[in-house]
């Protein structure tokens, strides 16, 4: 099952680990792996990223970010060919997702003269700058003829459990979830309540708000480490948030 129908495919510029994802799901798909497998692999790319931060071996820092990006796309890709998609491991690839970019940043900051309060608003920044995008992409989604909808538009309630997982993970998942999320999403829902309401979103303007993704965030990230940019990372996250004053504005003004 895609995300999305071929009408409403667009280039996504966060996705470019996609082609590996799928290089791993298809290796992967006979054997006893499971999806929630992959995502604990790719949180522990994440976590050599941040041991390499702090040991300033920035280059391969940015490899295994890279590495990352390309094995966090392989737990859904495993989960379309398996056909098991769970709200276990929806919830469980976003937790590992927001702790990782705060140790990110936070060893970032370790390792240079950024001022705590610096780090803390960065994290917020990249955080907010996610959120909206994955706010209008799930719209799109959910909006897509047979697309996948396991990422609900508003997540206030506990989903009930799809077959193969147990409520009670799904329960204690969720709970985690809205906690880290909660506040973002509302943010964002509040700075542009009515996005629900669009019919659709045009592949270009998509493809725009895909620089927000978590992708291209890491992707930047890694850019910026490996030529030695590592004092900038955190200023230009912060200052690249002013995008998002721009897309909702330009959705609410020209996007019905």
């Amino acid at each position: 099952m895609s995300k999305l129908n071929s009408k409403d495919k667009f280039l996504d510029l966060s996705d470019y680990g996609r082609r590996f994802g799928r290089f791993l799901a298809n290796i992967l798909k006979n054997t006893n792996f499971t999806p929630i497998h992959v995502t604990i692999l790719f949180g522990v790319s994440g976590l050599i990223a941040v041991y390499c931060i702090l040991n300033q071996h920035y280059l391969l820092a940015a490899i295994f970010i890279l590495l990352k990006s390309g094995i966090d796309a392989a737990d859904g890709e495993l989960a379309r060919l398996k056909k098991t998609p769970s709200y276990s491991g929806r919830y469980l690839d976003s937790i590992f997702d927001i702790f990782l970019n705060f140790f990110f940043l936070l060893a970032i900051w370790k390792v240079t003269n950024i001022p705590f309060w610096m780090m803390l608003l960065a994290f917020f920044c990249i955080q907010l700058q996610g959120t909206l995008y994955n706010y209008y992409y799930v719209i799109l989604r959910n909006k897509s003829i047979g697309g996948d909808t396991t990422s609900k538009i508003f997540e206030y309630k506990t989903p009930k459990a799809l077959p193969g997982e147990e409520q009670k993970l799904v329960n204690i998942l969720f709970g985690i979830y809205t906690l880290v999320y909660g506040g973002f999403d509302k943010i964002i829902h509040a700075l542009d309540s009515t996005a629900y309401k669009t019919k659709a979103f045009p592949n270009w303007f998509m493809t725009i708000l895909s620089l927000y993704g978590l992708g291209f965030q890491l992707l930047i990230i890694a850019v910026m480490l490996s030529i030695g940019l590592i004092n900038y990372i955190i200023p230009f996250l912060i200052l690249y948030s002013i995008l998002i004053v721009l897309l909702i504005g330009f959705r609410k003004t020209y996007i019905h």
